[in-house]
Formats: structure tokens, C-alpha cells, sequence
């Protein structure tokens, strides 16, 4: 089909299916158009068929086509842009080949790197010196070009009159990891934005991290060797025509009206707290307290920045740690599903690098970039660790200020960064013992600093004990769901993404004084109950805590789409809060809630000893002088009511730290 009746059949097109929506378009300032091809394909499809064959002089052919239009002049380069091409042209990254050079195809996958927005020139204008004539140039390519010879017979010299630049972006796209099979490498290419692509509201689709569907013709760039010469071998970029992002947060997601009177229906039933916990992972049997917390962190609390530039983060992290087999990773998987915007990771293969970001050397721009990691590609979202007890060491460090702070911090290969990971964080790790132990502090049970797991809002171990009824129940509903299909959630998992994204744009929920009331009361009476004991007085609850439950009572007054928090949000925040105190903070020797067993990893009761027992110490160094028999600490610890077993670990403790050594066998001496 020649170029004059791919014009006229476009005009036809366009005047019979979207000129009310090209003018809107035009109304609003924009610059850009986009058409359906498959609408198109069904009412031509000779002319869809040569789109695909030879994009670039289709789409020029569109382009002409609305310039010849009766439009409004001051739009000056109208852009046409492809949407919804047909499955066939959907080309997988690593299948790109030489057949596909100039052809339109549609490839998804991941934002990796971005470089910033930079002008780029496409055509030049240059004046001859010697008879004045007028050359115009087109630039493609890497290479700025210049006019070889006028028509009057001149070479070389030509006066550069006029240039005209337009704004370009340079991308790399790397497979999505489901996409991929066994021992795959994700492979990346490189791609190419221009024009109204780049424009701000664009650039925030392109953001490292996002997930996209690239429409777009394949080219080819030559390589130069290092000696100036050109390669055999050709690079291959995509020129992007139309971009979409596949993966939404909770803000991008629209809700329609329809939907909205439905979510508005959903949150007004009296059972909405049951249904919602019923529709997370209905294929596991068990965790009510559990999947009520989930539901709590789903929606959030509210992120507060005060006007001394405080701020107080509005996510909720929690950690399931427990018993091997008790459904931790399904509950994390099944959210990783639900959530909108969520990244799921898990241990050994998860580096701190993996998990926040790197900096990394970037081929096309000669220079180094910031790849983000999971922490980061998830802001906005949820990041799901599965194994965190597995991670080395240096790689948990990571975490502590991307939990509390929600920053990352980068300082490397010159370049100094702050990254957001506004993230809320859904970890599950398995005791060093394989099973969960109440009697011991949680501190001591998985291989995690105090410090990282005291960052966590709630902590629940997941516990596997035999009980005749339960164990039939859960045995009846796994071998049910093996049966048949696995029963419908009350709440479908597409209705509540949707619900979620609508809590969370249209509902910031302020604390009302009863919920005050009763935070305050629980809180202060909790904290000040008395012991009776001599010695260090067990902390029950602290100001971290506090914040915790303002942030689970907040998600409370989201699930029923409230702008209040109400005393009856307040109590579900502080019965859950309790389970979790009662489960991995009590003090089974004092009957006493210690916040101390969770953040510390030494309950008051033992901190107690440790300070009867270094008394001892002291007293007996001033009778006995530097080498102090091991008999005289065991006797004198026995009279203060302290059993032997627990003065020889208090003494292997306090060797550890540093303040005792032993000089001879059967001797203890102080530091």
C-alpha cells in the first residue's frame, strides 16, 4: 500500500472512531494520541498488517494524517502512539532476533535502571557560505551528522543555522522473574524514550522498579572497537512508541463509580472484619490473630510529618516466627498476591544489595548508576522476606535503617544517595531449635540482633501443638482443598486489591479522645504494674509499642472506610498487641509481661541476677583479693536464693562480655 492511501485510510479511521477523543486530547495541551489496534485490525485490517510490517512509515503516515486535519494550529508535531497490539507481536525479551530489526513488537518487564532526561537533537539546519543555500539534515543515530557537499559544489564548512532538540531518556528493562524458568538468567535490552514519553506524569510509570509493557520498533546500533573501527556485531535498543505501566500501586489503581458503591457496601457490613480475615488465604486452616493483624498491616496507619520535619512512619511491619510446616510461607505468598505492589524475597538469596540497592557500572552512559533493590522497588508497597533468619549477617544490617528510617542511605563509587522505602516489611524466620520455645526469649531463639527484631510491631509464633480437635479440622481441610478446589474467598483477591487502594487514597482516620482514652489507660496501667520482687523492676510495655497500637488502630477505623478511630479500633489494637505480648513476651518465672525478653533478649528476672551475682563478685574480690574460688560465688549466690545451674551461666555470660576471666581452673577473676 503506497503512503498517499495509508494517509486517506487513516483520515477515514481516525474522523469515523475517535475525533471526539483526538480533540479532547488537543483540548487538554497534549501532544500525543493513542490508538487501539485491535479496534483498528477489526475495521482494516490491510492497514494494521502494514503498521506491523513497517512501523515507522505507518505511523508517519497517521501522523500526517491528523496534520491534515481541521485541528487548531497551535499544536505543532502531533504524535500517534500503538496500544493493545495483538498477542502474536508479544516478543519475550531473551526471543528478540535480527527478524524482529524494524519490526513493531510489545515486550514486558521491569524497570532496572533510568538514566535523567537529557535533549537530544533530531534535525539540523546549515547555510552554505558560498551561495546561501539551505541544507536540512535528519539526525538518527549516535553520530552528529553534517552536510557532505552543497549543490553549488562546496565542501565541508557549512554554518550551523538552527537545531531542533527534543528530550529523550535512556532505560534498561529486564525480565520479570515469573516469566522466567529453572536455571534462566533474567535478560535485559535497552530502550529508548522520547518526547511526551519523558514528560513528568510519564516518568513516574518508569521509576526503577516498575513493572511495564513496552510498545516499540526494534533497532540496530553499531558497535565501536576500540580502534575507531565498526564492529561486525550490532547492539539492539527498542524506540519506544507507547509505554504502560502493568503493575499498580494503590494510587495509580482507578476505582470505577460502580465499584465504589460496592466497596462502600462491603465496608458498612457489620461482618467486615470477619469476611476480610476469611479472604486471606482461605486455603490455610487456623491464625484468626494472625490474619486479622494482616488485614491491619494491608490497609496501614497514617504516615505523620510534623512541622519540626519529624516524621512517623504509617507502615507496620511484622514477624511470624515458629514451628517448620506451619503455613508461614503460604500466608507470606498469598500476600504477596493480595497486596498491591508487593516484591517477595527470600533468605540465602536475598543480599543487602539485593534488598536495598547498588550501584552499578552503566555501559550506555559511561558512568555509574543506582540499580534499586527489592526494599526500594517495593516502596509504596509490601515487601514479603521469607527466611530472614537465613540472611548473613552483614546483609540484615541493611535492614534496620530501611525499617525505622524507611530511607536507604547509599554511599559508593561517587555517588551519594537517599532512597526512599517507604515499605511495609512482612517477615517469617524459624527458631535455631527447628521449634518455637515460650519458656526462652525470642532474642535468643533466632539468629537476629535484638535490635532488628525490636523494629518489628508485632511478633507471632506460629505454634504446632497436637490437640485432637484442631488436628482433625486442619487434616479434614488440607485433604478437602486436595479434593476439590479450594473454596472462594468471601472477598475475591481482584475486589480486594481494589478495597485496599480505596482505604488507603480516600481515608486518613484521626484519633478520637475515647481511642486516646484507651490507648493511654492500657499503656500506663500495663507499664506500672507493680512487682513485688527486690531487684530490677520488669519494663512491660515501651513508647514503641505505643505507636504500634495507634498504627493498628488506625488500619482499624481504614477496614470500615471511617475518618474516626473509635474506642472499639483502640481495643482490637490492644487485643491483638496483648496476644502478641502474652505469646513471646511473658516472663513464665515472674508472671509478668517483660518487653525486655523481645528487645533485649535478657529478661528482668535474669538482669536481676546478673546484678546480684557481679555484686558478689565485687564483695569476694575485696576478701579474697584478685583470684576469687568458684566455691565462694556458687555458696554465696545459693544463699541469695539462686540456683547453681543459673550462677554457672550468669559466669559464662559475663566471661563472654568481657568482665571476668578465669586465670586457673576453679577461679574467677575480674577484668
Amino acid at each position: 500500500m503506497d503512503a498517499a492511501e495509508q494517509i486517506k485510510r487513516f483520515q477515514e479511521y481516525i474522523e469515523k472512531n475517535c475525533q471526539q477523543k483526538l480533540f479532547e486530547k488537543i483540548r487538554k495541551g497534549e501532544n500525543s494520541f493513542a490508538i487501539d489496534f485491535s479496534d483498528l485490525s477489526n475495521l482494516d485490517h490491510e492497514l494494521a498488517e502494514d503498521l506491523l510490517e513497517s512501523p515507522e512509515e505507518g505511523i508517519k503516515a497517521a501522523e500526517i494524517a491528523v496534520d491534515q486535519m481541521d485541528l487548531p494550529r497551535e499544536v505543532k508535531r502531533f504524535r500517534i502512539r500503538l496500544k493493545n497490539l495483538p498477542m502474536s507481536q508479544k516478543v519475550a525479551i531473551r526471543h528478540i532476533r535480527a527478524l524482529h530489526i524494524d519490526k513493531l513488537i510489545f515486550v514486558e518487564g521491569i524497570v532496572r535502571q533510568s538514566s535523567d532526561v537529557r535533549p537530544q537533537i533530531v534535525s539540523a539546519k546549515f547555510e552554505c557560505p558560498s551561495c546561501g543555500n539551505t541544507i536540512s539534515i535528519l539526525q538518527s543515530g549516535q553520530k552528529f551528522k553534517m552536510p557532505s557537499r552543497c549543490s553549488c559544489g562546496r565542501k565541508g564548512k557549512f554554518r550551523l543555522l538552527s537545531k531542533e532538540l527534543v528530550d529523550s531518556q535512556h532505560l534498561v528493562v529486564e525480565e520479570s522473574p515469573e516469566s522466567l524458568e529453572g536455571g534462566d538468567q533474567p535478560k535485559r535490552i535497552s530502550v529508548f524514550l522520547r518526547e511526551d514519553l519523558v514528560e513528568p506524569r510519564m516518568e513516574r510509570k518508569t521509576t526503577p522498579g516498575s513493572k511495564i509493557r513496552i510498545v516499540g520498533v526494534v533497532k540496530e546500533i553499531p558497535i565501536t572497537l576500540r580502534d575507531g573501527t565498526a564492529s561486525t556485531r550490532y547492539d539492539i535498543v527498542i524506540e519506544v512508541n507507547y509505554i504502560e505501566q502493568i503493575e499498580e500501586t494503590f494510587e495509580t489503581i482507578e476505582v470505577t463509580e460502580e465499584e465504589e458503591i460496592e466497596i462502600k457496601k462491603i465496608a458498612e457490613d457489620p461482618k467486615i472484619y470477619h469476611k476480610l480475615t476469611n479472604s486471606i488465604a482461605p486455603s490455610i486452616y487456623g491464625h484468626e490473630d494472625i490474619r486479622e493483624a494482616l488485614v491491619l498491616q494491608l490497609m496501614g496507619g497514617v504516615k505523620k510529618e510534623r512541622s519540626d520535619n519529624t516524621v512517623t512512619r504509617g507502615d507496620m511491619h511484622i514477624l511470624l516466627v515458629g514451628d517448620p510446616g506451619a503455613a508461614k510461607s503460604s500466608l507470606l505468598i498469598f500476600m504477596s498476591k493480595a497486596a498491591p505492589k508487593a516484591r517477595y524475597t527470600a533468605g540465602r538469596a536475598a543480599s543487602g544489595a539485593g534488598l536495598t540497592a547498588s550501584v552499578v557500572r552503566d555501559e550506555f552512559l559511561r558512568g555509574w548508576a543506582l540499580e534499586a533493590g527489592a526494599m526500594v522497588l517495593a516502596n509504596g508497597g509490601y515487601c514479603m522476606i521469607d527466611e530472614l533468619d537465613k540472611m548473613s549477617t552483614e546483609d540484615r544490617s541493611s535492614l534496620h535503617e530501611a525499617l525505622s528510617q524507611q530511607t536507604i542511605s547509599i554511599s559508593k563509587a561517587n555517588i551519594q544517595a537517599t532512597l526512599r522505602a517507604e515499605t511495609t516489611v512482612l517477615a517469617a524466620a524459624n527458631p535455631k531449635l527447628g521449634r518455637f520455645d515460650p519458656y526462652m526469649p525470642i532474642a535468643q531463639q533466632i539468629d537476629l540482633p535484638p535490635s532488628l527484631i525490636n523494629r518489628f510491631d508485632l511478633i507471632f509464633p506460629v505454634r504446632d501443638m497436637p490437640n485432637r480437635d484442631v488436628d482433625e479440622k486442619i487434616a479434614s481441610h488440607v485433604l478437602e482443598t486436595h479434593k476439590t478446589d479450594v473454596k472462594e474467598p468471601e472477598i475475591p483477591i481482584p475486589m480486594l486489591k481494589k478495597f485496599v487502594a480505596y482505604a488507603k487514597q480516600s481515608c486518613i482516620p484521626k484519633l478520637t479522645d475515647q481511642a486516646i482514652d484507651e490507648i493511654k489507660s492500657f499503656y500506663v496501667e500495663l507499664r506500672n504494674m507493680g512487682t513485688d520482687e527486690e531487684g530490677i523492676k520488669p519494663i512491660p510495655i515501651s513508647a514503641r509499642q505505643l505507636e504500634s497500637l495507634v498504627r493498628l488502630a488506625e488500619g482499624s477505623a481504614k477496614v470500615r472506610l471511617s475518618k474516626s478511630v473509635l474506642r472499639e479500633d483502640a481495643k482490637r489494637a490492644i487485643r491483638i498487641l496483648k496476644y502478641c505480648l502474652m505469646q513471646v513476651g511473658f516472663d513464665y518465672e515472674t508472671g509478668k509481661i517483660d518487653i525486655d525478653r523481645i528487645s533485649t533478649g535478657i529478661p528482668a528476672s535474669q538482669r536481676s541476677r546478673i546484678v546480684v551475682v557481679r555484686d558478689i563478685v565485687n564483695d569476694l574480690e575485696a576478701s579474697h583479693g584478685k583470684a576469687i574460688p568458684l566455691e565462694e560465688i556458687l555458696n554465696a549466690a545459693s544463699e541469695k536464693g539462686i540456683d547453681e545451674s543459673e550462677v554457672e551461666e550468669i559466669i559464662e555470660r559475663l566471661k563472654r562480655s568481657g568482665d571476668i576471666f578465669e586465670p586457673k581452673r576453679g577461679f574467677i577473676s575480674k577484668l
